[in-house]
């Protein structure tokens, strides 16, 4: 009875293991763009510096798809390329000294000289399709070579974004509308309520995290709430 009990223990813990072993990869793969808030760069100034300016995203939370460009009020950063193109075609935004994180040691490089891995197994970020910057071409031939995707110059990516932007932007404005509707249901169960307007979500993020509206929240929730409160 011993033996038996020890061995169903022993089973258990195995399978206990194995399951949180699944989802911690579950977990890493999904957060595969993220670094630590102190090891991510923020070349943007301002209260809502964390941010992506176009979609309000937490910077270091996608930090590997990284852009920058200066603009006439400063630095902006953007959470991947399809927002820093979408800020410049659509928003009409003057933009130069365009740059990109490389993916080999996670500073920031000119984009016009780096060396894109598009569609790689590696999560996109604001796309369909992935798109990781490196400044050596030999890098990112490595990283294509282990997780797939074709090596590609900032030009052919930027005119690759460029004629996707109205297909991308359109199914990024369905996933928006829902997270809109989440977050107006999380404000109105968890935040303390306000009558002030905003002109982005990074700006209502930023609201929100310094005036603790909604206690402790974070990740998508804060996300959503951002996109409430910004759209309202």
């Amino acid at each position: 009875m011993k033996k038996l009990l020890l061995s169903i223990l022993v089973i258990g813990l195995f399978v206990s293991s194995s399951s949180a072993s699944e989802m911690v990869k579950k977990q890493n793969k999904m957060r595969y763009q993220a670094v630590p808030a102190s090891k991510a760069t923020l070349v943007q100034e301002g209260d809502s510096k964390a941010y992506c300016p176009v979609c309000g995203m937490t910077l270091p939370m996608f930090y590997k798809t990284n852009h920058a460009a200066k603009s006439v009020n400063g630095m902006k950063q953007y959470c991947s390329i399809h927002c820093l193109v979408e800020d410049k075609i659509i928003n009409k935004a003057d933009l130069s000294e365009l740059k990109v994180v490389n993916n080999s040691d996670m500073k920031f490089i000119k984009a016009k000289d780096a060396f894109y891995v598009v569609g790689s197994s590696k999560p996109a970020t604001m796309a369909m399709v992935s798109k990781y910057g490196f400044a050596k071409k030999d890098d990112a031939q490595k990283f294509a070579k282990a997780n797939g995707g074709d090596v590609k110059t900032f030009d052919d990516v930027y005119a690759m974004v460029s004629g996707e932007l109205k297909k991308e932007s359109a199914m990024i404005a369905k996933r928006q509308k829902k997270m809109e509707m989440m977050g107006g249901k999380i404000y109105g169960k968890m935040c303390k309520k306000t009558d002030k307007k905003f002109n982005s979500t990074a700006e209502a993020k930023t609201f929100i995290m310094k005036n603790k509206l909604c206690g402790e929240l974070k990740g998508k929730k804060l996300q959503a709430v951002g996109i409430y409160l910004g759209r309202r």
